[in-house]
């Protein structure tokens, strides 16, 4: 909420400068400004800058007002998220957004070790529209610092549950009608732009030194992989799910 303070005192005050009014109301437009910050009594270091603000201030002395505002601003570490609703049509709220982007894609973590890999999950489960990502074993849960740190408030947008027990986690899947695709290095899988998506789905992701336990892949509908063509079979699990979720988003819309 601070941050949103400290931006919107920014904004009054380059309003002012890109336009220095006249003479004859700049008084007006200078007290409107000063009596608006004063009351900032929340932000101690912003409301004491009011007192500066005066009606027969040069342009110069009001500069010395707005540089200390402005570094207080590039301070504010500007997430996804921000970068994301700024691009939003103004009639479409961020909520709103987020419903129109859903697919009905669910994803299952099993045991992920790192935090960080959690957290880029999140992001991209967002970017692409994830109903929901389920959390299993060890997964490090969004609360976590370092979880919340790489998905830079993504775990805010999708939703999550958790459940220990990652078998019973896809069978409670599968009784609600949700079809479940291991994806796995697995040479005569399908690929994943090949495959024919029953929709609602779960998308399926093991740990990244072991991957999914047999007795995991077993009990999921369906494998699928992503076709590689290097000498190091595998990719990081955040880049293998944002191939997996790009190529999914592509037949969940032909199919929507």
């Amino acid at each position: 909420m601070y941050s949103c303070l400290w931006k919107e005192a920014l904004h009054r005050l380059r309003l002012l400068d890109n336009s220095w009014p006249e003479e004859s109301c700049r008084a007006e437009h200078l007290n409107a400004c000063r009596e608006w910050i004063a009351g900032k009594a929340e932000l101690p270091r912003l409301a004491a800058l009011a007192r500066l603000l005066t009606p027969t201030m040069t342009r110069q002395q009001f500069w010395s007002v707005l540089v200390p505002v402005e570094r207080e601003v590039a301070q504010i570490k500007i997430t996804d998220i921000d970068i994301l609703d700024s691009d939003l049509p103004e009639s479409t709220g961020a909520a709103q957004h987020s419903l129109a982007l859903q697919m009905p894609l669910t994803v299952v973590l099993d045991s992920i070790r790192s935090a960080f890999n959690v957290g880029g999950i999140f992001r991209s489960a967002e970017c692409f529209g994830v109903k929901e990502v389920v959390l299993c074993g060890y997964t490090p849960l969004p609360d976590q610092p370092q979880v919340a740190k790489a998905a830079l408030g993504t775990e805010q947008r999708v939703p999550w549950r958790y459940e220990e027990d990652i078998l019973k986690a896809l069978a409670n899947l599968k009784a609600a009608g949700i079809t479940c695709y291991a994806l796995e290095t697995v040479a005569e899988a399908p690929s994943v732009a090949d495959t024919k998506w029953a929709f609602p789905a779960a998308l399926i992701l093991g740990n990244e030194r072991f991957g999914l336990n047999p007795e995991v892949i077993a009990a999921c509908d369906a494998i699928v992989r992503i076709p590689l063509f290097g000498r190091k079979n595998s990719l990081n699990v955040v880049s293998a799910f944002s191939i997996a979720a790009y190529e999914i988003r592509k037949c969940a819309t032909v199919n929507g």
